[in-house]
């Protein structure tokens, strides 16, 4: 059966309607429709499926398991994906048209995506990775909102095209997130790395979308030397196709200048345009630089440049020791966004921009993204480059690195670079102080909220300033205030886990505090000797548990640390120890238990440990896919460790009835 577009447009519709009226029964306790309309709809949806050959993304007819992997292999293209030379001046445009008829479509920005069909289903997602080789997806696409997982087209089908995830669908994700620096920057990265998601489940719940701009490969089909009936053919298959219009020389300036009106609503990020010639084989003919093909060119936007005025520099220190100059202007509206700061980078930039307090400045944003300042009109060269840190005090130097200068922070022991201490210290397996991101940690460190862990514990000291940051405001604020709260019940294990003592993870800091059985006293005057002889732990981390306490700011830190702390007390069954010397790893989807870190912490205690990966010391591996091909099931059974599923543990070990 041919499928029309008036067969298409009702297959969309009656999965738009049943999908609809699911949600609401199903997830808002409500009905939109009886069960006799819906299965009426249900049969003639399925009636078209049978009779096409084809099945949309989303239909009730199908459901796509959700699915965990423990890393996305890598394939190599088929032929290489090259990038496309580009231009801002549109009567360039013209000239690179000529005589030839053109498609111009957006320039979608995402992630680029290669599709693979077989017998009329989807085979193979790969994602452009470097031009050459890409990580394979296919399960992640399959949860894509508008892919189709059943074609009509029986031959190989090969097509190229854009995963993206709308600003609505962005703004929607973002408002959920009450943190602001652990909010999404912009609908790119955001889509990138639902695209890429371990667990196919995330990448359904973030609503990604695919638009198709290019056919690699459909054998036996004729296309009549045209890119437009390529594009229709894609159509008929059920997908979503980049929007585009045909052009000709004189037509394709008043094109552009249709689709820049249309960019501040258009619903899709889109950072330009893509011309490309109508003419298969004229454009073929073309070749091909050695970085861009000839038959197609991108046109960028001009940058959309905004004066205002520069109100401070904010000196910001890193955990390199450098200090970055940021410029804080008057708020101004780019790209559909407000900015009111942007980084200088370093002191070169800063001396050449000739930037004073008060100056007039021009700003815009880097590819539609980054807020950079493009100009100085006043050019008072006024600021003076700090001689201390900001962050401890400690004396500063201009460094000249290939010719750049940059300021840094000469203290070796400036708490600006312990960051990533103080990161690991509120992070969820230890502290878990909700609302201290690694960029909300940067900002206090900086502004001198933060020398000591104890320091955490008493950011109520500067609830105004806290309050009036960029991206807080009183409801981060309490929200942050109660986390910090919620922190101070902590378990021992957690507690010494945040510490950041060399090598000693969580699992470890489980092991040491059973052994001495929680006696906080015992566990910071033990030996090297004594704790290397416990199982599982060894003379290396042994030495580093013993000399870490063997320190007298360390335990000085330390005692400060007890006092804002409650320890919860772990209650120890020794009969039920059943599990004492075992190791297991864990991987895959759980039907039983919540999460692998719930079934990880009834194996530790019952005495075991669970690792991250296979040894010959392990156990058994716990996975309900025995046969996937993942590099834990390798492993496995390089090293004859037994493969169990989780029924099969819990019966053999845990001696559960499932």
């Amino acid at each position: 059966m041919a499928v029309t577009n008036e067969i298409l447009h009702k297959m969309k519709t009656l999965v738009e309607k049943l999908q609809e009226a699911s949600k609401a029964y199903y997830a808002q306790d409500t009905e939109i429709m009886s069960n006799f309309e819906y299965d009426k709809l249900y049969e003639e949806l399925e009636a078209l499926e049978q009779e096409t050959g084809m099945i949309l993304a989303g239909s009730p007819t199908i459901r796509v398991g959700y699915e965990a992997v423990d890393e996305l292999p890598k394939e190599a293209h088929e032929s290489p994906m090259l990038s496309l030379g580009k231009t801002k001046e549109r009567e360039e445009l013209k000239d690179w048209l000529g005589d030839k008829d053109g498609l111009l479509s957006w320039k979608l920005d995402g992630l680029t995506i290669v599709l693979t069909y077989q017998n009329g289903a989807l085979q193979k997602a790969v994602t452009r990775g470097n031009g050459e080789v890409g990580e394979v997806i296919t399960n992640n696409a399959k949860v894509f909102k508008n892919i189709p997982l059943r074609i009509n087209y029986q031959g190989d089908l090969i097509l190229r095209g854009e995963a993206v995830i709308t600003y609505q669908d962005f703004e929607e994700i973002n408002s959920h997130i009450e943190e602001v620096d652990a909010r999404y920057k912009n609908p790119r990265n955001l889509c990138s790395g639902s695209v890429r998601q371990l667990n196919n489940q995330i990448t359904a719940e973030r609503n990604v979308r695919f638009y198709a701009f290019s056919l690699v490969k459909a054998d036996g089909v004729d296309f009549e030397n045209s890119r437009e009936k390529q594009f229709d053919f894609l159509k008929n298959q059920g997908f979503d196709v980049v929007q585009y219009v045909r052009v000709h020389a004189d037509t394709v300036v008043d094109a552009v200048a249709d689709y820049e009106n249309r960019v501040q609503t258009y619903d899709v990020p889109s950072d330009g345009l893509v011309l490309i010639y109508d003419d298969i084989a004229y454009g073929r003919s073309l070749g091909r630089t050695a970085k861009y093909p000839r038959d197609s060119i991108a046109f960028k936007w001009a940058d959309e440049i905004r004066e205002t005025t520069l109100r401070e520099i904010e000196w910001s220190p890193s955990r390199t020791g450098l200090i970055n100059p940021v410029a804080i202007f008057e708020p101004v509206d780019l790209e559909g966004t407000t900015v009111s700061r942007a980084s200088v980078h370093n002191i070169s930039i800063l001396k050449a921009l000739k930037l004073g307090i008060g100056d007039k400045i021009t700003v815009y944003k880097a590819n539609m993204i980054i807020p950079q300042i493009a100009e100085n009109l006043t050019g008072s060269d006024s600021i003076e480059i700090p001689d201390t840190c900001p962050a401890c005090g400690g004396k500063t130097e201009v460094r000249a690195v290939n010719e750049v200068q940059s300021l840094y922070c000469t203290n070796p022991d400036c708490d600006a670079k312990k960051i990533k201490s103080f990161t690991l210290f509120v992070s969820r397996d230890a502290m878990n102080i909700d609302g201290l991101s690694e960029a909300t940690l940067e900002k206090f460190i900086a502004k001198g909220f933060i020398h000591q862990y104890q320091d955490m514990f008493h950011l109520d000291r500067y609830k105004s300033e806290i309050v009036g940051m960029e991206g807080f405001g009183e409801r981060s604020y309490k929200k942050l205030m109660n986390g910090i709260e919620k922190a101070r019940d902590v378990e021992l294990p957690k507690l010494i886990y945040s510490l950041g003592i060399a090598n000693i993870g969580l699992a470890n800091a489980k092991v040491i505090c059973r052994y001495y059985k929680y006696d906080i006293n015992a566990m910071r005057q033990a030996t090297a000797e004594e704790l290397s002889e416990i199982d599982g732990i060894g003379e290396v981390i042994g030495k580093a548990f013993a000399d870490y306490f063997a320190d007298e700011e360390n335990n000085k830190r330390f005692e400060n640390l007890l006092e804002e702390v409650r320890i919860i007390k772990e209650e120890i069954d020794e009969a039920g120890q059943t599990l004492e010397g075992k190791t297991f790893v864990i991987t895959g989807s759980l039907n039983h238990f919540g999460s692998r870190t719930e079934l990880k912490d009834l194996i530790e205690k019952k005495g075991g440990k669970v690792a991250g990966s296979v040894s010959a010391k392990t156990v058994c591996l716990i996975n309900n896919d025995a046969a996937s091909a993942s590099s834990k099931n390798k492993k496995a059974k390089e090293l004859n460790v037994p493969i169990l599923t989780e029924e099969q543990f819990m019966t053999e070990y845990l001696e559960m009835e499932v």
